[in-house]
């Protein structure tokens, strides 16, 4: 997705992107490899987004007040710039599906993307969203630290339902495992899996077959890489030919 935004921006001979896996005992150390390796940035996922955050020497506020972040941009001087591109994604799909200010949400998981989610919602409108995750007290330093209220139920209504979670990545249980129903899903406004799979996950395609609004974790995939892009290079993102290269058409 990103070499095809290069390619498309007419970059494609002086930038290249790539994947690093990096486990979290050598997040550090290569994290602060690579600018002398000539990288201008890097996207961070999970398990390495409240590190990113801890290893910047800078970050913008919505970063420091999510407590992560997922983008990180390498100046000269060695310093480490952070920032959080996951929130303004998220709003940025879920303003163009239902009503945000004033309407209630609930957030399953309490890491990196549910603190980011936890912060977009309550910044864009959502008083108090609820947060549920299989270890309660790690939902309720969550909802401590950022306002928000934890619950022990996970089908507690919500008009905007979030997983937060990594659980819909490999498991075909999806809706088991957050204990979950699918005959419930047709009472929420917009339904959101920040995975991204193939054919979408249980939870997302339980979500359209009850024709609920959906966003995938490919669609805020596209949003937070737009951003990062612009951040890395400067030149405005070419969202299309993004789109194009995953293969989805327009939201």
């Amino acid at each position: 997705m990103q070499n095809a935004a290069l390619r498309a921006a007419g970059l494609s001979n002086g930038w290249h992107y790539q994947l690093l896996p990096v486990p979290p005992e050598l997040f550090q150390e290569t994290v602060l490899g690579l600018p002398a390796a000539g990288f201008r940035g890097a996207n961070v996922t999970i398990p390495h987004k409240q590190a990113a955050l801890a290893l910047a020497t800078e970050a913008s506020d919505r970063a420091r007040a999510i407590g992560a972040a997922n983008t990180l941009l390498f100046n000269e001087g060695g310093q480490i710039w952070a920032d959080n591109t996951d929130a303004p994604a998220l709003i940025d799909a879920l303003a163009q599906r239902t009503r945000l200010n004033g309407a209630s949400a609930l957030v399953l998981g309490a890491g990196g993307s549910a603190r980011a989610a936890v912060w977009a919602l309550k910044d864009a409108g959502v008083e108090e969203p609820l947060i549920w995750n299989r270890t309660p007290e790690r939902a309720l330093e969550l909802a401590s630290e950022l306002g928000a209220r934890a619950t022990t139920v996970p089908l507690e209504y919500a008009d905007i339902l979030i997983n937060c979670t990594s659980v819909g990545l490999h498991d075909d249980d999806e809706l088991e495992a957050l204990l979950l129903r699918t005959h419930q899903l047709d009472k929420h406004h917009a339904v959101v899996d920040f995975v991204y799979r193939d054919g979408g996950t249980p939870l997302i395609r339980a979500a359209r077959a009850s024709g609920v609004p959906t966003i995938d974790g490919l669609e805020l995939l596209i949003g937070q890489g737009a951003i990062a892009f612009e951040l890395f290079t400067g030149a405005k993102a070419p969202v299309q030919a993004m789109r194009d290269a995953l293969g989805l058409s327009a939201p």
